[in-house]
């Protein structure tokens, strides 16, 4: 996540992990799209869930087959714990 751009093999539900990061909310919904499978779901409900869209989140959270986090779980873990998921 430090790196100045997301590693060209890292593919989209990582690299839009990255551009979320680095403050593109937009960029790294887009790229959270482009991945139809259970990886690019799973991102795309953290990124609803940034938003404060929860019934969206809900709906890709279940798509992933992941159970949303506790309230407790802060963004930023929730993003760790996805990078930890999918590396």
């Amino acid at each position: 996540m430090s790196a100045a751009a997301p590693p060209p093999a890292a593919g989209p539900a990582l690299a839009a992990l990255w551009q979320d990061a680095h403050g593109d909310w937009a960029l790294a919904h887009t790229l959270a799209q482009e991945d139809e499978g259970a990886a690019g779901s799973w991102v795309h409900a953290y990124l609803h869930r940034k938003e404060g869209d929860l019934a969206n989140a809900r709906y890709w959270y279940a798509k992933a087959g992941r159970t949303p986090p506790a309230k407790s779980v802060t963004l930023d873990a929730e993003r760790e714990a996805i990078i930890r998921g999918l590396l």
